[in-house]
């Protein structure tokens, strides 16, 4: 009888794994549409291509090696080619091997919801680097964001690794990232700040007078219908980072995150909306729609102790932030066509700080200190990253290529051919 019960427990624990999994997935169509929403028509098959190509580059690298040096031990390229393998080390906890310590799960569908995190760190770049950047630029770097960048800090933190065994995040500093606000976003949003300043903004983007044109995208329907997407697959990415629902507490703890994390989205698309009005004297969508990801994000961090009016108050201070963080990165000259350093690595800092106020077994200097860290290695790697690759193939398509449209130069086709190009 007993072992019966935990056959049970173990099918709805991975299934749901696989559940989750599959919504997180989901976000990469969400990505998709958002960014190809907010880019002009003549850049958008670019964009699509993208990030089809880097969620199909998430999936092997991490395969390959980014697992085994996210939870591999201090020996992380042990994963590759020989020694110990992914394959065998994922995939050999299943029912038929029962069940393993705290294990109550198979091991590759473990695998499966860690790599689809990987591809939404990854997306974030997309975004940032929108309608100026080599195809293949793009995709070099995807390689190495998703096969070594992301999983050595992700080692550092959900790994339980030591940072290049000077210290570790969680026993000498108490670091919490429930679900990925710095782990995951802010991580994406450092690797883009990176790319951004080595690739410049858009030509006409901050001409020589000193104004700021705004660039308007050329589908805000398909931008909501983003927008939306990625809220509905959000309850994946935090509620499937609960790991467990096969009794009591877990399920209650599932519930408790799922309506956390849709009312702190509420709670930032309502602040930003509000705060664009006051600001512009408009209703700007384009702030609704950052609003109600940055409340996603902010609430990342720690979707499972707040009560519901908290975090619908950590989502609306998410909300807040964003309005005046892309205002604020626009007057830098920081072009960021989608706002994602804004919504990922702004408030995704917002989310990490945010923790304490819920969670008593963390501080805000451990808190600091993580965010710290994650930061400065992506940052710092992608930056040699980016110039490397800029040395070698160039980043940034000519300027006869930009004014065209990136469609035609990358891709050799066009999104939208019956129309006009803008």
């Amino acid at each position: 009888m007993e072992n019966q019960i935990f056959e049970l427990q173990y099918a709805i624990d991975t299934f749901y794994f696989l559940v989750s999994g599959a919504l997180v997935m989901w976000m990469a169509a969400g990505f998709s549409m958002l960014e190809a929403g907010l880019v002009r028509s003549k850049n958008t098959a670019e964009i699509l291509t993208k990030n089809v190509a880097l969620f199909a580059i998430s999936c092997i690298m991490y395969l390959i090696c980014g697992y085994m040096i996210m939870y591999g031990g201090d020996l992380f390229l042990s994963g590759i080619a020989g020694g110990d393998s992914l394959v065998d080390d994922a995939l050999a906890a299943s029912a038929e091997n029962g069940f393993g310590g705290d294990s109550v799960y198979s091991g590759a569908s473990d695998f499966f919801f860690q790599v689809v995190f990987v591809a939404t760190a990854m997306s974030i770049v997309s975004g940032a680097v929108a309608e100026r950047m080599k195809l293949w630029a793009f995709l070099l770097f995807a390689v190495v964001m998703t096969g070594f960048i992301y999983p050595m800090e992700g080692n550092w933190t959900w790994g339980g690794g030591s940072v290049f065994g000077l210290y570790s995040l969680g026993d000498d500093f108490g670091f919490s990232d429930f679900a990925g606000s710095g782990i995951v976003h802010m991580a994406g949003a450092a690797a883009a700040l990176a790319a951004v300043l080595v690739l410049g903004p858009r030509k006409g983007k901050y001409p020589a007078d000193g104004k700021i044109n705004a660039i308007p995208g050329a589908n805000l329907p398909l931008a909501t219908l983003g927008t939306f997407i990625l809220w509905m697959g959000w309850f994946g990415f935090n509620g499937g980072s609960v790991l467990k629902l096969g009794d009591i507490a877990s399920a209650n703890s599932v519930a408790m995150v799922f309506l956390n994390t849709n009312t702190a989205a509420a709670g930032g698309a309502v602040t930003a909306l509000v705060t664009a009005r006051m600001l512009f004297g408009k209703a700007d969508l384009t702030m609704l729609l950052n609003g109600a990801l940055a409340g996603l994000v902010a609430i990342t961090a720690e979707p499972s102790t707040p009560s519901p009016l908290e975090a619908t108050l950590i989502g609306a201070v998410g909300g807040l932030i964003v309005v005046f963080s892309i205002i604020s990165l626009d007057k830098m000259k920081i072009d960021d066509p989608v706002g994602a350093i804004s919504v990922h690595g702004v408030v995704g800092l917002w989310g990490l700080l945010a923790v304490p106020m819920t969670n008593d077994g963390t501080t805000y200097f451990g808190q600091l200190v993580g965010a710290g860290t994650i930061f400065a290695w992506v940052f710092g790697v992608s930056l040699v990253t980016w110039l490397i690759i800029k040395v070698i193939m160039g980043v940034r398509v000519s300027e006869e290529e930009e004014y065209e449209g990136v469609d035609l130069a990358e891709c050799g086709l066009e999104a939208y051919p019956e129309f006009v190009k803008n």
